[in-house]
């Protein structure tokens, strides 16, 4: 029997707040351990929560980017359970009357067009704090706890049970994160466990409509790691049910030593945690007005922008979706632009060079870090354009600057890669084709195809710094071809 993969998500995002959600306590990542607390989320009796108004409406505009009704009332609940990271044994969150429901993602599958993704649900909470396990220590059979990050507001995205292979998850994952990064929610530092995914995945025989039973895998800081994550769990649900079996509903966690998801605990329902309101918040009011004004501040997203590249730079449909897919390399593309108006040669060397070494570097390497300013490439670009340097002398000057930052006329200056004089290149011309004869005949004879082989010659022995133009130019003359 053929099976299928039901899959959704559930994404945690930290907000963009100076602050945390309950308190004044500040959010800064890698502060020294529970240095940022106060009694309110370390919960001491009688601290009582007051809400970060720029975490709510910084929600409510993911909530309106997703396309989600916002009802006019919505509160907040108490999440009860105990775990070490959780002080007050009770995460405030929203379980009855969430900030949104009912709202969509499209999501880019390249040359298969877009695919529609649900949002069930949209709810504001709080993160824990952080299990800090001893390592290299022996003998050691204890946890430590860093309460640095509890209280910091957490907002939970809940995906329907919409996708159904490993590329539109992958597609999904990224769509998120680069709504969220457009819409300056949160920076989506996966390595700082600012973006977090939790996969929902089942198995069903294919063509049928009903849902397996759902598996879910918790804590995952990596997209690459969430497709791991599917590909293992398909083969072993898969094994399961070919041998008769039934999966267990279960929370289980990625080992990435051994490449398997194992298992965590049985999955808790909405009763195991006794949901009920939070007695000491106010149920919050979203007007009308506010809802308008929300809407009218969103930014450019995603798939407008890549529209807009697409017309306005005329550059192709699948540039324009690589170079918007990350707002930090949408604006670097638009500010080398202004600085050197040739969006075709920018997107190429984006789309070739600076790609290649970003993801070289890792994940969450981003084009505002990158050693090469907009305004260098751009300089490079017009270099290239006027004839200052030969492409060839560009792809030598490109590492240089990525190496050190420096721009590209001061590399060419330092480095002598100025090109050679065109009065200085037809004897070299001159040279290669008294060794040639041979291609010199083709030549008279009208195979131009040699042109390209003396060319090469004349550009090694110029060592790139020779103009191609002038040097084409020199041999159809000095061939008599001209």
């Amino acid at each position: 029997m053929e099976f299928e993969p039901v899959i959704g998500f559930e994404v945690h995002a930290e907000l963009k707040t100076n602050t945390k959600v309950w308190c004044g306590c500040p959010t800064t990542f890698g502060a020294p351990v529970n240095t940022q607390t106060c009694p309110v989320c370390l919960g001491q009796p009688g601290a009582l929560p007051v809400l970060n108004g720029r975490a709510f409406e910084i929600s409510l505009g993911v909530a309106t980017a997703l396309n989600c009704e916002i009802p006019r009332e919505t509160d907040f609940d108490r999440k009860n359970y105990y775990y070490p990271d959780l002080p007050k044994n009770y995460q405030i969150s929203q379980q009855f009357r969430p900030l949104g429901r009912g709202g969509w993602l499209d999501i880019d599958l390249g040359a298969e067009g877009t695919r529609r993704i649900g949002i069930d649900n949209i709810h504001l909470e709080e993160d824990a704090g952080k299990n800090i396990h001893p390592e290299g220590a022996t003998h050691v059979d204890y946890s430590l706890i860093d309460l640095n990050r509890a209280g910091t507001p957490l907002l939970e995205i809940v995906s329907t049970p919409d996708i159904r292979t490993k590329a539109e998850a992958e597609a999904y994952m990224k769509g998120m994160k680069s709504l969220l990064e457009y819409l300056d929610a949160s920076d989506c530092k996966m390595e700082e466990g600012r973006l977090r995914f939790e996969l929902n995945i089942s198995l069903r025989p294919k063509g049928s409509s009903t849902l397996g039973q759902k598996v879910e895998i918790k804590n995952l800081n990596s997209i690459s790691v969430v497709l791991k994550c599917i590909d293992h769990e398909i083969e072993r649900q898969t094994d399961i049910l070919e041998e008769g079996g039934e999966v267990e509903g279960e929370s289980r966690l990625w080992d990435e030593a051994k490449l398997v998801t194992r298992t965590m605990r049985k999955k808790e329902t909405s009763f195991d945690y006794r949901y009920f309101p939070d007695p000491d918040l106010v149920t919050i009011v979203v007007t009308e007005e506010q809802k308008k004004r929300i809407a009218e501040e969103l930014p450019e997203l995603p798939l407008a922008k890549r529209a807009r590249f697409a017309e306005q730079y005329g550059i192709p449909e699948y540039d324009a979706g690589v170079l918007t897919a990350n707002l930090q390399m949408a604006d670097y593309f638009e500010a080398a632009v202004r600085a050197h108006d040739n969006p075709k040669s920018v997107s190429n060397w984006m789309m070739t060079e600076m790609i290649r070494r970003l993801n070289e570097a890792g994940e969450d390497a981003g084009a505002a870090d990158f050693a090469v300013r907009p305004e260098a490439l751009a300089e490079l670009v017009r270099m290239i354009d006027d004839d200052s340097i030969t492409g060839k002398i560009a792809k030598k000057v490109y590492p240089l600057m990525v190496e050190t930052g420096r721009m590209p006329s001061v590399i060419v200056e330092e480095e002598g890669l100025k090109p050679i004089d065109d009065s200085a290149i037809e004897p070299v011309v001159r040279k290669v084709l008294d060794e040639n004869p041979k291609m010199v005949a083709e030549i008279q004879d009208g195979k131009m195809k040699a042109i390209g082989g003396l060319m090469g010659q004349v550009m090694r022995a110029t060592g790139g710094k020779a103009n191609p133009q002038t040097v084409q130019t020199l041999i159809k003359k000095l061939c008599g071809v001209e």
